[in-house]
């Protein structure tokens, strides 16, 4: 017969047996305490510290690899600019005025030197579109080489293309500068610009009296009699002044010839035009070195009837720069200083 009594009744608990030695209870085990006492948790926890590792590992060569391309990235753009050098494209065909500047310092290795200046003088006169070119000048002046470089090839493209070039100055116009100014058919001046200095000069220093005061002994050794008279540290002779002095009155005497050829019968020639003075547009109209008062946009829109400007100036690169700043400036001054050039400013 089935018991039909249920757990709540007394007799209930009697019937129903008790284990020896009583009931024990043991409180659930947490996760931690299953992974400690179970087989392989070594290994388990070997095993996440490792995939951390490797996440890690992972995020740190993203970084690194981002990085590198960014870097590959600014190299090439780097590289793209430094090959650029400015000026407009070769196959410019639209009518306009075509614009070359020549500022700053005339000199090798300078903005304003004539492996920069003839090319960008070449490409304007090239092309078709080009009705005039327009030498955009404010410079103190430079090398008479590099001048008489530019001077020449401005006569060259003239004959060759048979297109005008005039000579527009801001600023200044002087010395070499000016020297590239008279191969022009007319120049242009603001009234206030500083134009002339036809003259030559070579400077440089002597220490030999400091150099007697502090005890100091010069040992320089040459093969030839003048080889080091230019020399700073070492007197000068009264022969190798007048050597000296006869070479500045010819390079003088080319700059002269150089602005009569230019100028012609325009030039009111007095006896101070080739002492190595200055004067203002304004007198420079007068005397004949400049034609007339006028701006870059008078001369596009006036005289050239062109008023679309294109600019073919060509500039240093990037690469360029940074070695003249950092590098090569620092030398190349530093033996300009202890030298004398014949210069023309």
């Amino acid at each position: 017969m089935t018991d039909t009594r249920f757990p709540s009744d007394p007799e209930f608990d009697q019937k129903v047996p008790e284990p020896p030695g009583g009931y024990t209870y043991d409180a659930p085990k947490s996760e931690a305490s299953m992974s400690a006492t179970s087989p392989g948790w070594e290994r388990a926890t070997l095993e996440r510290l490792a995939m951390a590792s490797l996440q890690e590992q992972r995020v740190a060569r993203r970084w690194r690899n981002g990085i590198r391309i960014a870097w590959l990235m600014f190299l090439v753009g780097l590289v793209w600019v430094g090959l650029w050098r400015g000026g407009s494209a070769s196959d410019v065909s639209k009518p306009h005025t075509a614009v070359v500047e020549i500022k700053g310092e005339i000199g090798a290795g300078a903005e304003a030197s004539a492996e920069l200046v003839v090319s960008a003088m070449r490409s304007a006169f090239e092309d078709s579109g080009a009705q005039a070119v327009v030498l955009l000048i404010n410079s103190p002046g430079g090398s008479p080489v590099q001048a008489g470089i530019i001077n020449d090839e401005i006569y060259r493209l003239k004959a060759k293309h048979n297109k005008p070039v005039y000579a527009v100055v801001e600023e200044t116009c002087a010395s070499a500068a000016y020297y590239i100014a008279a191969g022009a058919d007319q120049i242009f001046v603001d009234k206030a610009s500083v134009v002339g200095s036809i003259g030559v000069l070579m400077d440089g220093f002597g220490f030999t009296g400091l150099m007697d005061k502090l005890g100091v002994e010069r040992r320089l050794m040459t093969a030839g009699e003048n080889k080091g008279f230019l020399d700073p540290f070492s007197p000068q002779t009264e022969k190798q002044r007048a050597f000296a002095q006869a070479m500045l009155d010819q390079i003088h005497q080319q700059f002269i010839a150089v602005v009569k050829k230019g100028r012609g019968a325009r030039l009111k020639e007095t006896p101070e035009t080739f002492s190595g003075l200055f004067w203002t547009g304004q007198q420079a109209v007068e005397m004949g070195l400049a034609d007339q008062l006028g701006n870059l946009d008078f001369v596009a829109r006036e005289v050239v009837k062109a008023e679309d400007l294109i600019d073919y100036t060509r500039r240093d690169n990037v690469a360029e720069r940074l070695v003249k700043r950092f590098g090569a400036s620092i030398g190349q001054g530093a033996a300009s200083a202890l030298q004398a050039t014949p210069v023309l400013r």
